[in-house]
Order: structure tokens, then sequence, then C-alpha cells
């Protein structure tokens, strides 16, 4: 009952995951977009008000006019909308499933004693101080080289070349540390971290210190733009990194390579690289080396992690494979969490029967994506694999 309380949680948590995380990616990149598309008004009664730019858009039958202000309207709205709720959920939701499924479950899913030998108590301090430390250093990086000589916001080819060496380094000492699995999941929580931080500490109460200087009359510290705007930039380069580490760990030929850092660091370089090719196109610059670069690498990722002609076991690799092979090999690879008293995910495979009925998720799981056996507790080998999928493919 415990592990069918657990999936459903897990369940319900990464569907809520999801859903407010969608609304808080789409509305960074819609707002990302609109500045981008706004253009000086050139109506007379817009520029008195103090419009700065504007759109017309038609979306859904409805006409839409946005306005950015150069500062602000003379006459602040009582009532305004703030963007960070979908930030703060889309986190919280994320850290109650990662507990649920990582933390609660440390020494199946952060721990791989092939990797690192330690303790789950250690390994859960490690994750979460992944977290923390991501954000701290981060901050230090935007704090201590983020400013111009004037005391201006700035520097942010420093600031971002800092930000990657140290992701780089993140994610080496990720893979040093936990299961494959758990190291991209950690390294794609840690910038997660980092990108709500920035709306909790600095862009959400730099902008109401500024509107509540604004309705004292007080004069308005230009700081608190230039910081939230350098945090939001931040944010926007982060997001594509962020979804394909928390992706790429549903993928063993991934986060299973010898060189795992390596492939987790190629993703998220593809996926800042494509957000830059979208900024910049929004921005009416013609970006396509980006997009060069982003088939050069993505080739060398494909070709990189191309599989390689499995040993000979001393059979043909047109040999019949009988059910026998096959039950030899799920009794000492599988059965471990898969048999009569303890069926993990629903699935039992302690008789022929079983394994015959599991045929198509056992060659999904252990031969196309290599994720089970999980972490590769039990050893299972690269012939062992071949040896399943000959005969799952002789069955069809």
């Amino acid at each position: 009952m415990e592990s069918y309380l657990l999936d459903w949680a897990n369940v319900l948590l990464r569907w809520l995951h999801v859903i407010v995380a969608i609304a808080w990616i789409g509305a960074s990149f819609y707002f990302v977009w609109l500045d981008n598309h706004l253009l000086r008004p050139e109506a007379a009664d817009l520029k008195a008000k103090g419009v700065d730019g504007e759109l017309w858009a038609v979306h859904g039958g409805g006409f839409y006019n946005p306005q950015k202000y150069k500062v602000a309207p003379a006459n602040l709205p009582q009532h305004l909308h703030w963007f960070y709720w979908e930030s703060y959920w889309t986190w919280m939701s994320g850290f109650a499933l990662f507990t649920v499924l990582y933390l609660f479950n440390a020494e199946s899913f952060l721990i791989d004693r092939r990797v690192h030998d330690w303790s789950a108590p250690a390994a859960v301090a490690a994750a979460l101080g992944f977290l923390a430390a991501g954000w701290l250093v981060y901050d230090q990086i935007c704090r201590r080289f983020g400013r111009k000589a004037d005391g201006s916001i700035g520097n942010d080819g420093v600031v971002l070349g800092l930000i990657a060496l140290f992701i780089v380094a993140a994610s080496w000492a990720a893979c040093q540390l936990f299961a494959g699995r758990a190291a991209f999941l950690i390294v794609g929580a840690m910038i997660a971290t980092m990108m709500s931080a920035n709306v909790f500490f600095w862009i959400i109460p730099g902008q109401k210190q500024v509107i509540a200087d604004m309705r004292a009359g007080r004069p308005v510290d230009p700081v608190h733009g230039q910081r939230g705007k350098q945090r939001s930039v931040h944010n926007t380069y982060f997001t594509l990194p962020v979804l394909i580490a928390m992706l790429s760990n549903h993928y063993g030929m991934l986060h299973g390579h010898a060189h795992n850092w390596l492939v987790l660091v190629g993703l998220m370089a593809v996926g800042a690289l494509v957000r830059s090719w979208f900024v910049q196109r929004h921005q009416g610059v013609n970006a396509w080396p980006l997009l060069v670069g982003v088939a050069l690498l993505l080739v060398a990722l494909i070709a990189a992690l191309a599989p390689r002609p499995a040993v000979s076991t001393g059979a043909e690799a047109g040999a019949p494979v009988s059910l026998a092979q096959v039950q030899a090999v799920v009794a000492q690879r599988c059965q471990l969490c898969h048999n009569a008293q303890l069926a993990q995910k629903g699935v039992q495979l302690h008789s022929a029967a079983l394994i015959e009925q599991h045929a198509q998720a056992i060659y999904q799981q252990a031969v196309l994506l290599k994720t089970m056996p999980l972490n590769n507790a039990t050893g299972i080998t690269d012939e062992e694999r071949a040896l399943l999928a000959r005969w799952y493919l002789q069955r069809r």
C-alpha cells in the first residue's frame, strides 16, 4: 500500500509540476518576445503618457494592445498583476517531487556504488547541498562581477562566462557522486533553484521597492530595474538547459554513458544556443550561425553515443534465443525488484508466462532506454541486453 500511495504522489506532483512549469515558462517566453517586438508609439497621447513601446496583436478572435511605459504611468494603478506564483509553485512542486522520488529512495535513486560508495544520509545531504550551493555561488558571481565601474549593472559577458564554467564544474562533480540519472536531475534542479531564487530574492523585491518609492514620492534607484532585467535575462537562457537536463534523465543512453557529464554539458549547451537563437530572432538579428552550432553539437553527441558492435557471445547474432535463456537473465538481473513478493511498478517477472506478458516493457526499458535495472544495480551486461533484444525481435 505504501508503494501504491507513493506512486500516486509521484503522478500528482509530476502533473502539478508540469502544469505550473508551463505557466512560468510560457509567461517568461512571452514577455521576452514582447520586449523584443514593441514599437515606438506614434500617437501623441501615448507619448504624453510616457508609453515607450506598444504592440498590436490578434489572438483567438480578439485584438490586444500591450503597452510598456518608459518608467511607469503617472498614476500607478492600485491593482497590479504580479508574475511570481508560477515560479514559486514550479520550484515547490519540483522539490516535493524530488523528495518523494529521490530523497525518500536515496539507496535506489541517488546512489550508484560503482560511481561513489556512500550512505543514504550523506547522499541526501549532498543533493540538497548542490541546490543551496548553486544559488550561493551564482548569486556571488552576479554580485561581484556583474557591476560596471560606474556602479551600474552590466558585464554580462563576464558573468555568463563564469556561470557557464560553474555549471560545467557542477555537472562534473554531480556525475562523480550520484547515479547518472540522479546527477542529471540534480544539475537541472540546481539551475531551476537559481532561477526561482532570482524571482524571490531580487526581481519581485526590486519591483516592489520601485513601486513603494514611486508612491511615496521618493527617488527611484535605477539599480532595481537593472538587476531585475539582468536576472530575468539569465532566467530565459537557463530555461532550455533546465528542461533538457530534466528530460534527459529518462534516457539511459545519455546518463549511463562513461562520460555522462560531457553529454549533459553538451545537451545544455544545445538548449542555451537554441534559446539564444530565438531571442536574437525576435530582435531581428539573423543568427543562423547559432543553428549551425546546434547542428554540429547534436551531430557530435549522436556520433559519440552511437552503440558499438556488441561483443560476440559465441552465438550468431541471428541465432534463435530460447525463453529459458531469457528467463535466466531476468532471474539474475530483474527479479530482485520484480517478483512474487515485490512488484515494482506493478510488474512481476518470476515466471515464464509473466516474462512473455511483459516482453515489450522488458525490451523498452532494458534494451532501448537502458533505464532498467535502475542504476544497473544488478550489473546487466551489454551482451545480455543484446540477447533480450534478439529474443523480443524474433517473437514479432
